[in-house]
């Protein structure tokens, strides 16, 4: 009988972070990959926010092929034909240690994939885990191509609709209201047209959110970030306003569109797509997350709900990384015991709420229902084009004072009582 002391599903960053740490430490670690190789299906926009992993995994960062350092933020309001930016540009973003980077997942994580080998542990791609072995309701190993392979414990990285988490009973049925799909395209430019189109220096780069009528009343919204030669851009609707749109509207329709758009096309005028793919995202929050462990087995990163998104940054990769080293902290923990009970493996649990993992989720708990809001995807992106173009533009006839205008737009466009009540919730984010 072939057994490993554990056996991670899923080669992303959740799964190898814990696989590294296992390793590392002495642990049989079995990584299993249905992809050709990790990273292969892990398509995930393209940032990282490094501050909260620095000192999780402080041997892997200086050799990690990152891409660009973000020096730059951007905002984009979208109305129908006209489109309003904001932008920081911070010094503190360009002093080392840099507080985040862009990523191409494909040469990422197979990149820590071969750190995994290295340490010691295994890594089997090409291979789809069809089962758990479960005995008296316990986790002991799964069935990957008709094979048993058995292991004291069972870690699911297996992503946002981790079959794992379900077969172990440790999710009800999904809500298509907390979930998202994304479609990106990875588009080739050459790294000098790159800074030169986007004002950046050698090694810097931005990172940009589109909000408004590119989702066309969905919630959603659409991102760009500058790697080292190339650029990854993408559009994020919710599954179940995807599923109520009548008449029906294709996402990748959608992106399409959103490249036709002037502040797009010139950007990636040129460009070449190299890449395109498609991704689920959790969106839920924390309300939503299923049960973390049970007897034999730990679910970390998407396969566990850890994503976060505050409007202003959309967070996952650093969750995942963070979850999987914790994981891989409560299997030590319960190796020392020679114990894989649901008891033992409650450590998990404690340590994530030691963290930022369950620290940052806890405090936005209530962003998810404020962006349950499809006037911040229709009315608010609109007007605020609207009222800068009044501004803005100098017309044939007197000029009215700013103050009326502007509370002129929104009285009519969007009414005081709802921006009101609007404003109340944001107070709660």
């Amino acid at each position: 009988m072939e057994k490993f002391d554990v056996i991670v599903v899923g080669g992303g960053l959740a799964g190898l972070s814990a696989a590294y740490c296992l390793a590392k430490d002495g642990a049989g670690v079995l990584v299993v990959e249905r992809g050709d190789y990790s990273g292969a299906k892990n398509v995930t926009g393209g940032r990282l926010y490094l501050n909260p992993v620095r000192e999780v995994l402080p041997d892997i960062w200086e050799q990690a092929p990152l891409e660009r350092y973000v020096a730059r933020e951007r905002i984009s309001l979208m109305g129908a034909s006209s489109s309003v930016s904001i932008e920081l540009s911070s010094e503190r973003f360009r002093q080392k240690p840099y507080h985040s980077y862009t990523i191409l997942r494909g040469r990422f994580d197979r990149w820590l994939a071969d750190k995994v080998a290295k340490a010691g542990g295994m890594v089997v791609t090409k291979n789809k885990v069809d089962d758990l072995i479960l005995e008296d309701g316990k986790v002991k190993g799964i069935v990957a191509g008709g094979d048993n392979v058995y292991a004291d414990v069972v870690l699911a990285a297996d992503g946002v609709m981790s079959q794992m988490a379900e077969k172990a009973g440790l999710r009800a049925s999904r809500n298509p209201r907390d979930f998202a799909v994304s479609v990106k395209e990875v588009i080739e430019l050459a790294p000098q047209t790159i800074e030169a189109r986007f004002n950046l220096k050698e090694g810097e780069g931005l990172a940009e959110t589109f909000v408004g009528s590119l989702t066309k009343g969905m919630f959603g919204g659409g991102f760009l970030y500058t790697n080292i030669s190339s650029l990854s851009l993408g559009i994020v609707v919710r599954i179940l306003d995807l599923m109520a749109k009548d008449p029906p509207v294709e996402l990748p329709q959608l992106l399409e569109d959103f490249k036709l758009r002037p502040e797009i096309s010139r950007l990636i005028a040129g460009g070449e797509t190299i890449e395109y793919s498609a991704h689920v995202i959790p969106e839920g929050g924390i309300n939503t997350l299923p049960r973390l462990y049970s007897d034999g087995i730990l679910l970390a990163g998407d396969a566990a709900g850890f994503a976060l998104n505050t409007g202003l940054t959309v967070r996952g990769m650093e969750f995942a990384i963070a979850s999987g080293v914790l994981a891989a902290k409560a299997i030590k923990i319960a190796r020392s015991k020679n114990d894989f009970s649901s008891e033992s493996l409650s450590s998990y649990e404690s340590l994530l709420r030691e963290s930022f993992v369950l620290k940052d989720l806890h405090t936005f708990k209530n962003a998810p229902r404020f962006f349950d809001n499809p006037r911040l995807f229709t009315l608010y992106p609109q007007t605020v084009c609207d009222v800068m173009e009044k501004l803005m533009l100098i017309e044939d006839k007197p000029k009215k004072k700013m103050s009326s205008t502007v509370f002129r737009e929104i009285r009519s466009k969007l009414g005081l009582l709802p921006v009101l009540k609007d404003a109340l919730r944001a107070f709660r984010i």
